[in-house]
């Protein structure tokens, strides 16, 4: 395995351990509600939600390092072991129940996932797009994620939980695929450049709303479907925008690229059998905009 690679799955294991310790930092929260910013603060004096913070500013530099040293299209991806990793955590941690249905999705993509790594060999492709191609990426994808998140602020905890995952993962892929050319600039020029650069600011932006997303949809207690559902996403986002944008491919042979694929195809499919898992903990239905976290495990 490559060293891109191999920092991309300890990044992912970063992003897992995040996601749970946050979630148990929120369950000893009340509501969670993007329309009431008390309720994100409140989450900072909980500790287990700062030590969780901590975990995913170590995934992100490890993201960040294995995007600047592999392409967009191939590191992505990987990050759909999040969720491998955050069944066991949630199952320690924070008392998740783990299902048949959900270790069999995990089984899927670790299966898939390690076809796509063996067989799949990064081709050519450019570290930057036209800021004109970028612009229409950007706004394409804020609607997408604006979409989410209305149709997220209704129905079930375990829609909630998917829907605001969803959106999540639509930023975070954006973030991550901005952060490419972000840490180029940085490689060929210096840090004030960074600074100057309307990349770094995007890439910025985009993950700081991802990462308040992504509370509320912890707040809700299903970390699978929270976690599952930002994987799927995430990967998709930087697939299209490599693939698009940045001219990213697989290498030859052909047959090579398919299997390749195939084994992505599958990963996203084991994800999403997690996401859509409906066993677990009772619902608490609200009825409003806000998430009502399940109680915190004694």
């Amino acid at each position: 395995m490559r060293v891109a690679e191999l920092l991309a799955l300890v990044a992912a294991f970063f992003f897992a351990l995040a996601a749970t310790l946050q979630q148990k930092g929120a369950l000893g929260t009340g509501a969670v509600s993007l329309g009431s910013p008390g309720s994100l603060l409140a989450l900072a004096k909980q500790t287990w939600w700062v030590l969780g913070t901590v975990a995913l500013l170590c995934g992100y530099a490890f993201q960040a390092v294995a995007l600047d040293h592999g392409r967009l299209a191939v590191i992505q991806p990987l990050l759909v072991t999040t969720i491998v990793f955050a069944l066991p955590l949630g199952y320690f941690l924070t008392s998740q129940g783990i299902h048949r249905r959900e270790v069999l999705g995990a089984g899927v993509v670790v299966l898939g996932l390690a076809i796509f790594t063996v067989v799949g060999d990064a081709g050519d492709g450019v570290d930057n797009a036209p800021a004109d191609q970028w612009a229409v990426a950007v706004v394409v994808l804020s609607a997408i994620a604006l979409a989410l998140l209305l149709l997220g602020g209704r129905g079930t905890v375990a829609r909630k939980a998917a829907l605001y995952g969803a959106c999540a993962g639509v930023l975070y892929g954006l973030s991550a695929s901005l952060c490419k050319p972000t840490m180029e600039i940085l490689d060929k020029e210096n840090l004030g450049a960074v600074l100057t650069s309307w990349e770094f600011y995007a890439f910025a932006v985009a993950g700081i709303l991802a990462f308040l997303v992504q509370q509320v949809s912890l707040a809700t207690g299903k970390l699978a479907t929270s976690v599952a559902t930002v994987a799927v996403c995430n990967p998709l986002v930087s697939i299209v925008i490599g693939t698009v944008l940045l001219d990213e491919r697989l290498a030859d042979p052909r047959w090579h690229k398919i299997v390749a694929y195939c084994g992505l195809g599958l990963a996203l499919l084991g994800a999403a059998v997690i996401s859509l898992s409906t066993e677990g903990a009772k619902e608490a239905d609200t009825g409003d905009g806000d998430v009502q976290p399940v109680p915190a495990p004694a």
